[in-house]
């Protein structure tokens, strides 16, 4: 996992820790270029985890950021 991944990932977590919703979407959407879709399901995950830290949230980022290989 790279060091950007864990960056995106601590802000990431500031918001969704704030319950701001709005702004971690608006995040995701902006930096990242994920569609709204995979924008609910990083933060689905993300509020899902047992233990909420930057190298679990930068995990679900990494897992959605890699294209599909075919």
């Amino acid at each position: 996992m790279s060091a950007a991944y864990r960056h995106q990932a601590r802000h990431l977590n500031q918001m969704v820790d704030a319950n701001n919703d709005t702004q971690a979407h608006m995040y995701l959407e902006q930096l990242l270029l994920f569609p709204v879709d995979i924008q609910d399901r990083i933060i689905d995950e993300i509020s899902q985890l047992n233990n909420c830290n930057s190298d679990s949230i930068a995990d679900i980022l990494g897992h959605y950021s890699i294209l599909e290989l075919k």
